[in-house]
C-alpha cells in the first residue's frame, strides 16, 4: 500500500458570470474567515466559495500582484503599497508605501505581525512589521538578490523565506532569517519563469512555472516530489495551497481563469507494483478522476483515453517529461457511459489501465 493523494475536487468549472468577470488573473489566496477564495482580477478583487459558485466583488478592494491573509485581514501590492482590508467589512484597514519600490509581486506572512514582499525589478526583498497595525514599518532585509525574484513563501519551521525566481533554468532560494542570508536550494529547477509557490504545511512546497505550464511539488529538501498536469494551465501564476481544506488554486494569467486541485490522505492500493506503477483514481471513473504514474527514466510520455474499440477518445499527454512520480489532471467531461481504457506509452513500454464511467 502506497500512501497517494487522491483528487477530490473537480477542476472548477465557473458560471457563465465568474467567466464573464475574470480579468487578468494574478493572484488567489484562501480567506479561512469566510470560507472562501479571494481572487485579484485586475482593478477589484472577486470572491468565491470553496465550490466556485456565488460570485461576488470583495468590497472595493484591490489587487495587482500578491495577496495573503494575515488575522482577520487580506493584505494587497497596488503597485509600490500594500494594502490591508479587513476580511468582515471589506474596508481598508492600513496602508504602508514602500520606499523606493520599482516592482513589487510576491507577498509572505507568518500569519501574525511580520509580512514579506519581493521586488522583482530592484532584486530586493522587504520586510514589513505589523505590530502597530495603525503604523506599520519596513526594512529592506536583502538588497540584492541577485536573481529576479518572483513568489515567495515564509517556512516557519525552519525559520526561513523561501522565494522563486523568473528566468530560464530558474532558481529556487532561501533567506535564512536569523541573519537574512540568502542560499540557494535548487540551481536549476528544470523550468523556466516561476511565478508562485506556497506550502502544504506538512512539509512539501508547490511551485508555478510557466516554461512548462505546470505545477511542481518539492519535498522540504527540495527535490522533486511530484509533476502536476493540469490541462488548462496557461502561465499560471500567484498560487495559493489552502490548508483548511487542502485545495491547490491555481490562478492563470494567461486565460483569465482558476483551477482548483483538491488533495485528502487517501491510501490507494498499487495497481502493479515497483516500475508498473499506474493507476486512475477514483474508477469508476468521474469528472474528478485523475491518472498517476512514476518514470524512471526520462523520455517521451503519452497518455490516452480509449474506449471499447481501441479509438482515442482523449490525449492528456503528450510531451517530454522528467523521471519523477506524475499525477495529470485531464478535462473529463461528457464521455459516455461504459468501458475505458488509460494507456500509457513510454520509449521503453506501452501499458494499459481499465477504467469505467457510470
Amino acid at each position: 500500500m502506497k500512501r497517494i493523494f487522491s483528487l477530490i475536487l473537480a477542476l472548477a468549472v465557473f458560471n457563465s458570470n465568474y467567466a464573464q468577470t475574470l480579468n487578468a488573473t494574478e493572484s488567489v489566496e484562501y480567506d479561512n474567515v469566510n470560507g472562501s477564495f479571494l481572487a485579484s482580477n485586475s482593478n477589484s478583487i472577486i470572491e468565491v466559495d470553496g465550490n466556485g459558485n456565488e460570485v461576488a466583488f470583495f468590497g472595493s478592494a484591490v489587487a495587482e500582484y500578491g495577496m495573503e491573509v494575515m488575522g482577520n485581514a487580506l493584505y494587497a501590492i497596488v503597485g509600490n503599497q500594500i494594502i490591508g482590508y479587513d476580511l468582515t467589512s471589506g474596508l481598508e484597514i492600513n496602508t504602508i508605501t514602500i520606499s523606493g519600490a520599482q516592482f513589487l509581486n510576491g507577498l509572505a506572512t507568518d500569519g501574525v505581525d511580520r509580512m514579506w514582499v519581493t521586488d522583482f525589478a530592484a532584486k530586493k526583498i522587504h520586510a514589513i512589521d505589523y505590530a502597530d497595525l495603525a503604523n506599520p514599518t519596513s526594512s529592506i532585509i536583502v538588497n540584492n538578490t541577485t536573481t529576479t525574484p518572483n513568489g515567495i513563501c515564509y517556512d516557519g519551521a525552519n525559520n526561513r523565506l523561501v522565494f522563486v525566481n523568473w528566468g530560464s533554468n530558474a532558481k529556487i532560494k532561501q533567506v535564512d532569517l536569523t541573519d537574512n542570508a540568502v542560499t540557494t536550494l535548487v540551481d536549476n529547477a528544470d523550468v523556466g519563469n516561476i511565478d508562485g509557490i506556497d506550502h502544504d504545511g506538512n512539509g512539501n512546497f508547490y511551485v508555478s512555472s510557466w516554461t512548462p505550464n505546470r505545477i511542481t511539488k518539492w519535498s522540504s529538501e527540495f527535490t522533486i516530489d511530484e509533476i502536476i498536469t493540469v490541462t488548462g494551465l496557461s502561465s499560471p501564476a500567484d498560487i495559493c495551497y489552502a490548508p483548511e481544506n487542502d485545495t491547490l488554486a491555481i490562478p492563470n494569467s494567461g486565460n483569465s481563469t482558476i483551477k482548483y486541485v483538491g488533495f485528502s490522505g487517501v491510501n490507494v492500493a498499487e495497481s502493479q507494483g515497483g516500475a508498473d506503477y499506474f493507476v486512475c483514481y477514483p474508477n469508476p471513473m468521474t469528472a474528478n478522476s485523475i491518472v498517476s504514474f512514476e518514470l524512471k527514466q526520462a523520455g517521451k510520455v503519452t497518455l490516452q483515453l480509449l474506449d471499447a474499440n481501441g479509438k482515442t477518445v482523449l490525449t492528456a499527454l503528450s510531451e517530454q517529461m522528467p523521471a519523477a512520480k506524475h499525477k495529470v489532471v485531464p478535462q473529463l467531461n461528457d464521455l459516455a457511459a461504459g468501458t475505458y481504457f488509460w494507456e500509457l506509452t513510454t520509449a521503453h513500454t506501452s501499458r494499459r489501465l481499465q477504467v469505467i464511467v457510470r
